[in-house]
């Protein structure tokens, strides 16, 4: 799995060197910041990130969470706060789970986002993801440094990598594949009957969750949509 880790507004130079020494530890190499709060390249970042400064050197920038979305075929969220199944943009995979859900080779281009120090992700942007991955921590205090938090989720993926290399050479379906399929289920939901708008919006986001958990293989994809279209 090719795998980028972004670093959603980050505000202090401190987290971003502690996410790259983080990164560096596990094996992760792609590191890009979404619309940057400070420099990333300065001087405590440096002094933080220790022997991987250069994967801060090196890092890339992007402006916009739509960026963000349009720029891998995979874009997986993290959170503190939890939903049930009924607060279906918040039911998350654990560290563990999400490992095992992710294939292998270069074909599958995927994104973590670690959000923002303090605030984490909005519910909108939440919802605009694949799906989301949280650490089961103590319900009394939850929220994890970011840099901590991202080091837990890279531990449990890089246990997996040599299971991960297993699924080398598939190929795994794109954002516009998958968006492609929305927009089919849109269309056949315009058809039906929903007593309210309300579950109407339900079944939309309850079927966005499945193919974005369903990691679908570009064979997948095409067979779906296909019979969408009938």
């Amino acid at each position: 799995m090719d795998l980028t880790i972004i670093a959603q507004e980050f505000r202090w130079e401190k987290n971003c060197g502690s996410l790259a020494r983080a990164m560096a530890n596990f094996g992760f190499g792609k590191l890009v910041f979404l619309n940057p709060k400070c420099d990333f390249k300065g001087k405590e970042a440096i002094m933080h990130a220790k022997h991987a400064k250069s994967i801060l050197l090196k890092a890339e920038t992007i402006g916009s969470f739509r960026e963000a979305l349009s720029s891998f075929n995979t874009v997986i969220g993290t959170t503190a706060m939890v939903g049930n199944d009924y607060n279906i943009p918040r039911c998350p995979v654990s560290p563990e789970e999400l490992a095992s859900m992710l294939p292998g080779g270069s074909a599958g281009k995927a994104a973590i986002i670690i959000g923002r120090e303090g605030e984490g992700m909005s519910n909108d942007e939440i919802a605009k993801c694949d799906f989301v991955v949280t650490i089961p921590a103590s319900k009394k205090y939850p929220t994890m440094n970011v840099s901590h938090a991202a080091a837990i989720i890279m531990y449990e993926l890089s246990k997996h990598s040599a299971i991960q290399k297993a699924g080398k050479g598939i190929n795994q379906a794109t954002r516009k594949e998958k968006d492609v399929i929305m927009r089919l289920l849109d269309d056949a939901m315009g058809k039906m009957q929903f007593s309210t708008e309300e579950k109407k919006e339900t079944q939309r986001q309850v079927w966005r969750r499945m193919v974005g958990k369903g990691m679908l293989t570009r064979r997948e994809a095409f067979a779906l949509c296909g019979f969408l279209k009938k």
